[in-house]
């Protein structure tokens, strides 16, 4: 059972009593009388085919509150598409799958593109990206919950806690990040939140000073949870990255939009495991490496807009304030480890330390080398000024596809 403790400069909301998912469901369904609700799902066309989401679908079949399923399919072929059709078809709400692959969604994106409007990077961000536009265009929801389609311990009551915050009528939140504790078969895992983000952010505060914005990032107590949930109005001026910088990025732009208050974070899970990312100590481009250096270079980035000044020597200093810090945090988890009867391997906690330590130079580096480099997406509400149709469009062409293949 989770503690009531609030820490940092945005509410928490704990898992105190462990609640009956039938009075969350009950509540929910109360509220979507008066907030309708969405869920947006990014996927692969190969996580129809892996062991987790076919069980998701399995959880989403008995929801009884939402009031559509947005499906991203990314690296889908027409076949793949049509068989993405049968196996969401399976679900009982209204839903859709947007095949980003197909051509009509190409023909849109080609033309964002030739305008410099369009997600330069394949990617979650660019699946998330389009599924929000779509989301805005259909008008059928005035919440929205998003999560990951590789959870392999999930169950539904992820996602009545997790939509709750911006469903209900009473709470005045904009935004929620859920937080868990990563482990799963008596294994920590997280290992980037934990050994890079959090020893990040506290090397920052010391290396360049505190501010408003580092507080705010260390309240979070899973900043890399690819789970959150908004309120409709949230989209249209969101700035997203389109590299592993999403998560930072989304967190980095509702801090700018938003006042803390209408920000919070929810309990979701006693246990949480997904597919897991190689470290990928040799391949800068691959793994947790690449993650690495773009979640570094999004906190740089976000606080040079905020007056920093980056040298060579910023860096040095943070790398070796980071090392330290880090190593710490590497002994407290070892220490958490041993009284819960989990597994941690020391090792290999350090050699992920050595190589964030070595990616943030390289973030570093890359930011003094191309510091006008921006991954950002752009706005929906630039979109609509340079293409006033462009809802009425999205909408058609995912209609069009649904039309057209749904029963072939």
């Amino acid at each position: 059972m989770a503690d009531f403790y609030q820490n940092g400069i945005i509410t928490t909301l704990h898992d105190l009593s462990n609640r009956s998912l039938e009075e969350l469901e009950y509540e929910l369904v109360c509220f979507s009388k008066i907030r309708p609700m969405s869920l947006l799902l990014p996927s692969l066309y190969s996580e129809l085919e892996g062991e987790a989401l076919p069980n998701i679908i399995e959880h989403l079949k008995k929801v009884p509150y939402l009031n559509e399923i947005v499906i991203g399919l990314d690296r889908a072929n027409l076949q793949q598409y049509k068989k993405a059709l049968d196996f969401f078809g399976e679900l009982p709400q209204h839903h859709r799958v947007l095949w980003n692959d197909g051509p009509r969604l190409q023909a849109i994106d080609k033309e964002l593109q030739e305008r410099g409007l369009s997600p330069k990077e394949l990617g979650k961000g660019r699946n998330v990206w389009y599924c929000m536009g779509y989301i805005f265009a259909s008008g059928k929801s005035e919440s929205i919950a998003l999560h990951d389609c590789d959870i392999l311990t999930y169950d539904r009551r992820l996602l009545a806690r997790l939509i709750y915050p911006v469903a209900n009528p009473n709470f005045n939140y904009e935004f929620c990040k859920g937080y868990y504790a990563r482990v799963a078969g008596q294994t920590m895992n997280g290992r980037v939140c934990r050994l890079l983000v959090t020893p990040l952010l506290r090397a920052l505060k010391r290396a360049v000073g505190s501010s408003p914005y580092l507080d705010y990032m260390d309240s979070y107590r899973y900043s890399l949870a690819g789970e959150f949930s908004f309120r409709r109005d949230v989209i249209s001026d969101l700035r997203i990255p389109s590299d592993w910088g999403l998560e930072v990025g989304v967190l980095s732009e509702v801090h700018r939009n938003f006042a803390n208050n209408r920000l919070c974070q929810v309990d979701i899970a006693e246990t949480y495991d997904h597919k897991h990312q190689d470290l990928s100590i040799d391949d800068a481009n691959a793994g947790l490496s690449k993650m690495s250096i773009d979640i570094s270079k999004a906190l740089f980035r976000k606080l040079a807009t905020q007056g920093i000044v980056f040298t060579p020597e910023t860096f040095r200093t943070i790398k070796a304030t980071y090392f330290r810090i880090a190593l710490d945090f590497v002994e407290t988890y070892k220490n958490d480890a041993i009284i819960n009867g989990l597994n941690l391997d020391v090792h290999k906690e350090e050699l992920a330390v050595e190589m964030f330590c070595k990616n943030i130079m390289t973030a570093g580096q890359e930011f003094i080398d191309n510091p006008m480099e921006s991954p950002f997406i752009p706005s929906w509400n630039r979109v609509v000024s340079a293409v006033p149709n462009i809802y009425e469009r999205l909408r058609h062409a995912v209609e069009e596809d649904h039309k057209e293949f749904s029963h072939s």
